[in-house]
C-alpha cells in the first residue's frame, strides 16, 4: 500500500450526485442561504448531537462564539499546541490569550496546566483543541471544571471530524465546538466551517452574526456565509463520512498499528477520525508533523510549557488519506 500521495477525502463516486446537486442550485438560481446550506447543517446536527450553523470558514464561526460570549478584554485559555487561528480568534476578538501546556500522551489541553493557571489568573473561557482526529483524553475532568468555575468551555473540533466516545460527539462537552472543512480535512468542502452547539442562543446568534446581523442588525455581524455550492459538497462529504473513518480505522488497525507501537493510544470507547495518525518518536525536521511551531513561540511568549516542546520535537505523522480504490 502507498501512503505516499496526499488525497482529498472525496469519492470519486460521487461526482455525479455532487454535479446534479449543482445543476440543482444553478437551475435554482439561488447561490446562497438556500436548500443545500440548509440539508447540510441538518445533516451535521444528526451526526453530532447538537444544532449547527454553517460557515465560510473556522474563523467565522469561532469568531461567532467570541463575540457571544463577550470576551473582549477577557482571559482566555489557548493550548499552545495548536494552529495559529485558535489564538488568533482570541487576539481579533480582543481577548487576551493565555497559553496552557498539553498532555504528552494525547497532545491536547493539560488539565492540571488548566488548574495552575486558573489558580493565578481570572479565567472567563478555555479553548480545548481536539489533536489529530481523536478526542482529548481528559475532556471530561476539564468540561467539569469549566462548569462548575462558570467558565466558557469551546472545543477547537477542527481535526476531530467522525470520532466519538463512548458515542459522544467533538463538540457536546463544552458550550460550543467549531470545525473546519479547509481542503485538508478528513472531511473538506475546500473551505468552510460548523459551529455546534445545544445552545439556542448562541445558534440564533451565529446565523445572524454571519450575515451582517441582519436583518434588524441588532448583532454586529460580518459575512461569513457558506455558498451554495460549498453546501452541496457538505451534503456529499458527511453522507460518505462513516465510510471515511471505518476505512481509515480498518488501514490504522489492520496495517499501521502492527508496524508502531509507540503510537497515540485511545481509551476505550474512543474512535479517532484519524486526520493525523501520530508516532511518538524524536526527529529534528519532518513536513509530517501535526504542528511544529508552538503558537506561544510564534507570538514570542516566553512561557515555559515543557511538555508541549516535548511534543513539538519528539512525534511526526504516518500518511492515511482516505483512497478506497487504494486496497
Amino acid at each position: 500500500m502507498n501512503y505516499s500521495d496526499f488525497k482529498i477525502g472525496f469519492d470519486k463516486r460521487d461526482i455525479s450526485t455532487l454535479h446534479k446537486y449543482w445543476d440543482e442550485i444553478f437551475n435554482s438560481q439561488k447561490w446562497s442561504e438556500g436548500k443545500f446550506l440548509e440539508e447540510f447543517e441538518n445533516k451535521w446536527s444528526l451526526w453530532n448531537g447538537a444544532s449547527s450553523v454553517a460557515t465560510s470558514s473556522w474563523a467565522g464561526a469561532a469568531m461567532a462564539c467570541m463575540e457571544f460570549f463577550d470576551l473582549k478584554g477577557k482571559n482566555v485559555v489557548c493550548p499552545s499546541n495548536t494552529f495559529m487561528a485558535t489564538p488568533l480568534s482570541i487576539i481579533n476578538s480582543g481577548g487576551n490569550v493565555i497559553f496552557a501546556d498539553s498532555n504528552k500522551d494525547d497532545l491536547c489541553l493539560s488539565y492540571d496546566s488548566l488548574l495552575k493557571i486558573c489558580k493565578n489568573n481570572k479565567i472567563s473561557a478555555v479553548w480545548v483543541v481536539h489533536i489529530g482526529g481523536h478526542i482529548s483524553f481528559e475532556i471530561e475532568k476539564i468540561a467539569n471544571f469549566c462548569k462548575n468555575n462558570n467558565i466558557v468551555l469551546i472545543e477547537d473540533c477542527a481535526h476531530a471530524h467522525g470520532a466519538s466516545w463512548n458515542d459522544k460527539k467533538p463538540g457536546t462537552w463544552g458550550d460550543a465546538g467549531i470545525y473546519s472543512f479547509y481542503a485538508t480535512k478528513t472531511v473538506s468542502t475546500g473551505e468552510g466551517g460548523m459551529l455546534v452547539s445545544t445552545n439556542k442562543d448562541l445558534i440564533d446568534f451565529a446565523k445572524q452574526y454571519r450575515n451582517y446581523g441582519k436583518f434588524d442588525h441588532v448583532i454586529n455581524g460580518l459575512n461569513f456565509r457558506m455558498s451554495e455550492f460549498t453546501a452541496a459538497i457538505g451534503v456529499v462529504q458527511i453522507d460518505r463520512m462513516k465510510e471515511i473513518i471505518e476505512w481509515k480505522n480498518m488501514v490504522a488497525n489492520e496495517h499501521l498499528n502492527k508496524k508502531y507501537s509507540n503510537r497515540v493510544m485511545f481509551p476505550d470507547g474512543m474512535i479517532s477520525g484519524y486526520y493525523k495518525y501520530i508516532i511518538f518518536e524524536e526527529i529534528e525536521k519532518s513536513t509530517g508533523k501535526v504542528y511544529a511551531d508552538l503558537c506561544h513561540k510564534i507570538l514570542n511568549k516566553d512561557d515555559v510549557l515543557p511538555n508541549a516542546e516535548w511534543i513539538a520535537k519528539n512525534h511526526w505523522c504516518v500518511p492515511l488519506y482516505y483512497n478506497p480504490e487504494n486496497k
